[in-house]
């Protein structure tokens, strides 16, 4: 990997660093003695993909493809694995050219030579980042069943030892169950005790998937082992506990190269035993931007519409796990900057941001969403970040901040954009605040995205669409007769055999103008100020839908299930 002085000067010289930027950064990471690549991450300053392209420019290699496609076993194995992990090298593809290997330093000629020796091949060196060769180092791993098999053979071993009390293989386990789950970028770790096994499930892209079922007799084991990392009462098995543990992914990787993972445990009494569900806030969805998470252009305009101005509400609406906090962080990192006071009340705090001063929703001590509120609008804001909108007394303490030189970020539960104007009103605030305060609402959910390595297109009979879809719609987005182009899952191992690989949002996006104002004031329905905002360009959810399948981002299917009433 470059030197920090080096790498500083090429962001700098391509203008991703300012000269304040650049000195304090090599000052930090020298002090920490961490590369300058894994504290811009860290800071949130650069992206990963930002960074590939400044890189691939200066070494003047093409950018390897890693995440991309499937990697394998001979020719992973052509590079040992503890010289791939030391040296963040990892070989990709082979052809007639010659072996093609990724590296973070492709001007490393001893390595290259190294491995051109080792192998007898001629050696194509390509760029990647070292976060995109530690995830493809994953390769030369077996998968999360075949790891837990191997624990808990070791665990039984352990347990046959009269008079030894064993913990390691428990730790083994919790750590492999964190480790496989940021590996597939699960969003959470469910361990559900059921009547003779513990069944272990991850949820990928929304869905929950079965990955393991450990015996009934270490399911209370590993329930414990939680509850201490998450200093949470070992002795109590009938109340609902919460709480919350640091966890570094790749724990075999050096210390500079493992990323840190905040954890959020729940865990409930049910019929069998202690059910655990552990919400990985990965590092991953704190780089999202406004872009990533599938905003149109016309979309974002809104928004941007929106935040630049000194006050007012900006609104994300949408059920549990629609990206609506996300949503609020992506806009939140826009606006952070060292001239304005950003203060935020949550439950929980999700992700922690440099410069914004986060408060923790505590009910025990009094400190509820409501109070929190009251006092941060004494503390001279300038953004405030209120978490969810769930009582009349909270809706009414945003409503006025943001009618008072504030502006104030939010989120609630509604089915569309023009719903949460009516649920503000149900909550009790006047009609003219409402209309006067809200500056723009999104609605969004999340759906998956098909895995481009194998994802199929197919023709459908557009009659076969009207079915399940508005006729209208189908005729402007996909087709009007005959035949229309989709695109279907298939599966691979790049997707685990889902046939998705990520999440993408579909939004509509209702920007608050003179004439909705004076609708809301009116008391117009729900549905009148939506075919209003319509009228004026708004697209809807399914539209946006519509959209991402048409251009190959989704399957019908998806869109059927997440639009659903």
């Amino acid at each position: 990997m470059l030197s920090n002085e080096e790498f500083a000067r090429i962001l700098k010289e391509k203008g991703f660093l300012t000269d304040a930027q650049n000195e304090d950064l090599k000052v930090e990471a020298t002090a920490r003695k961490i590369p300058l690549y894994y504290l811009l991450l860290e800071k949130q300053l650069l992206h990963d993909d930002q960074i590939a392209k400044v890189m691939v420019e200066f070494y003047g290699v093409p950018l390897a493809p890693l995440g991309k496609i499937v990697i394998k076993k001979e020719i992973l194995s052509s590079i040992p694995e503890i010289l791939a992990r030391s040296k963040l090298v990892v070989a990709f593809s082979k052809d007639k050219e010659g072996l093609k290997i990724a590296l973070s330093d492709p001007k490393d000629l001893e390595l290259i030579e190294f491995i051109r020796k080792k192998t007898g091949e001629k050696v194509i060196p390509h760029y990647a980042t070292p976060n995109k060769i530690d995830e493809a180092l994953r390769f030369y791993q077996t998968n999360v069943k075949e790891a837990l098999k191997r624990l808990l053979e070791e665990a039984v071993t352990e347990a046959k030892k009269v008079g030894r009390k064993e913990e390691t293989p428990i730790i083994k386990i919790v750590d492999t169950l964190l480790f496989y789950g940021d590996q597939n970028h699960a969003s959470d770790v469910h361990i559900e005790p059921e009547e003779e096994t513990s069944l272990v499930r991850y949820r990928i892209d929304g869905i929950l998937h079965d990955v393991a079922v450990l015996p009934k007799d270490l399911h209370e084991e590993l329930v414990t082992r939680i509850k201490i990392l998450a200093n949470l009462r070992t002795d109590e098995h009938f109340a609902a506990q919460d709480g919350k543990l640091s966890f570094r992914a790749g724990m075999d990787l050096p210390k500079e190269r493992q990323q840190k993972m905040d954890v959020r445990i729940s865990i409930i009494p049910i019929t069998y035993g202690e059910k655990v569900v552990m919400r990985l806030l990965s590092a991953r969805v704190r780089q999202f931007s406004l872009t990533d998470m599938g905003f149109s252009p016309n979309d974002l305009e809104k928004i941007k519409t929106a935040y630049e101005k000194p006050y007012g509400m900006i609104i994300a609406s949408g059920p549990t796990g629609s990206g609506k906090t996300t949503t609020m962080y992506a806009i939140l990192k826009i606006l952070n900057k060292r001239d304005v006071n950003i203060t935020t009340i949550e439950d929980p705090v999700e992700y922690e941001m440099e410069g914004v001063n986060q408060i923790q929703v505590n009910p025990k001590t009094g400190l509820t969403f409501a109070n929190g509120l009251r006092s941060i609008v004494r503390q001279d804001p300038d953004i405030i970040l209120v978490g969810e909108i769930r009582d009349p007394e909270t809706s009414d303490i945003a409503v006025n901040a943001a009618m008072t030189g504030h502006l104030v970020l939010t989120t609630m539960h509604s089915n569309d954009a023009a719903t949460v104007f009516i649920r503000l009103m149900d909550m009790g605030v006047e009609p003219f605040l409402v209309a006067s305060s809200v500056n723009v609402v999104i609605a969004q959910r999340l759906l998956r995205v098909l895995c481009p390595q194998c994802k199929k297109e197919k023709l459908v009979a557009v009659s076969d669409l009207k079915k399940n879809l508005p006729g209208d719609l189908v005729d402007k987005y996909l087709g009007r007769a005959g035949k229309a182009k989709v695109w279907a899952a298939e599966g691979c191992p790049i997707c685990q055999h889902t046939g998705y690989t990520d999440r993408i949002g579909i939004h509509e996006v209702l920007l608050v103008d003179e004439e909705i104002r004076e609708a809301v004031i009116a008391l117009r329905d729900a549905e009148t100020i939506k075919k209003m905002a319509e009228a004026k360009g708004m697209t809807t959810m399914l539209e946006d839908g519509l959209i991402k399948i048409s251009a190959g981002i989704t399957s019908v299917e998806e869109i059927l299930r997440v639009t659903k009433e």
